[in-house]
Parts: structure tokens; sequence; C-alpha cells
């Protein structure tokens, strides 16, 4: 597997299309993201949001246009992305009859990692105590998400993608949403996340995008002084 990028864009693409079952859910999007920084992507339903995501994951067809996702072809991704990105979308991804701490012990046995770690992600997205041995189907819908967000923490992918982190989340939900995210992005993994919030988007992003029709039509800095900051 490649190593880690450094100082070089983590995503580049250019004039990308991208199809869905032959209809077009990415018209021509220019989208960079500089490795460590964290990206907002704002929009209504239907704007290409997440498309984009799936697209730079390499789940979506490429129909035309250029550019590299953590130095591997945008068009053509194949196994080059395998293990490097993590897409955390509307479904959990976990095992539903299994609680969160079992879902991130069989996951760390996957990963060869270390059993311990499991412990320290679940303290770190507030899945301590009775939270932690509930089975994620009987848990609410803000705590499954942080379950999922759990997995994505253990894995520590190279590139991170949130469908709409925040939502079902209460207020310190979303505030600890923001500090893992802006922790990925302080360790040199990069951030890419959608939201309905412009405000609260741009507090946590280095930059903020706005799609429509499937294109970017905007992109403005946020508030956080990433590395690539004046």
């Amino acid at each position: 597997m490649p190593g880690r990028l450094e100082g070089v864009e983590a995503v580049d693409v250019v004039q990308v299309v991208a199809l869905d079952g032959g209809f077009p859910v990415l018209a021509g999007v220019d989208f960079s993201a500089p490795r460590g920084s964290v990206t907002a992507v704002l929009g209504s339903n239907g704007a290409g949001k997440t498309s984009l995501l799936r697209t730079l994951a390499g789940l979506t067809s490429v129909a035309s246009g250029t550019g590299q996702v953590l130095g591997v072809s945008v068009a053509r991704p194949e196994r080059g992305l395998v293990g490097r990105v993590g897409l955390l979308g509307h479904d959990t991804g976990c095992y539903e009859d299994l609680s969160p701490a079992a879902n991130l012990r069989f996951l760390s046995r996957i990963l060869r990692a270390d059993p311990r770690r499991a412990d320290a992600v679940l303290a770190r997205v507030g899945l301590t105590g009775r939270l932690g041995t509930t089975a994620m189907a009987e848990l609410s819908a803000g705590q499954r998400r942080r379950g999922a967000l759990a997995q994505l923490v253990l894995r520590a992918p190279e590139l991170w993608l949130l469908d709409e982190p925040h939502a079902s989340l209460d207020g310190d939900g979303r505030a600890l949403v923001d500090s893992v995210m802006e922790d990925a992005a302080s360790q040199g993994m990069t951030v890419v996340f959608t939201s309905h919030d412009p405000a609260g988007a741009a507090r946590v992003a280095d930059q903020v995008c706005t799609m429509a029709g499937g294109v970017v039509t905007d992109r403005q800095d946020g508030d956080r002084r990433g590395p690539h900051a004046a």
C-alpha cells in the first residue's frame, strides 16, 4: 500500500462527470482538498454532495474528467483506495445485533490492531459503560451515529468522507464530531463532510464549498486555521 501523502493535495479533481445508472450525478465538478485539512460541502438535497463523496471513495463511475484521490486516478480507482478511504454515510455499517464495543473488537481483529484501542475509541466518542455494551439496534439514532464514528476513528484512514455526520445529534454530539474531525486533520488525515448548516460548518472547516446541479458553485475559507491557512 502506498504511504501517506505529504505536501500534496489529498484530493484534486477537475471537470469530473460521474454517472449513476446512466444519469450524470456530477456535471463537471472541480474540487480539491489539501492533506490535513477539513472541507465542508454545502448544498440542498440533490445538489450532488453525496455523489461527490461516493465518487471520491471510488464507488461511482467517472465518465470524464481528470484528477486524483490520494495519488490514485479518479477515473481508475480500482483497488488503489481500499483501506485508505473511510466513507461514513447514513447507514452505520455496524452489526446491529452487536454492541458498539463488540463491533469495535471485531474490527480490531480484522485490522490486527491492539484490542485495547477499542476502549479508548469508545471513550473518545462517549460510548462508555452501558452504552458501549448495548446492542446497536437498541441505541438512539444519535448514539448509533457515535458507534459508526467510532469505527472510523479506529480505522484512521487517510481520507475521511462523512455524509451529514451531525444528523440526529444534539449540541454536545455535534461538538464531539467537530472535535474528532479536527483531531483527524491535526494528525495529517484529510476530512470532507457534507452539511446543511453553513454557520456550523464554517466553524470547523478550513474551506467551505457549495454545490448545486452537480458542480461546485462557490468556495470560501472557513474559520478553522488549518495547515494551508495563511
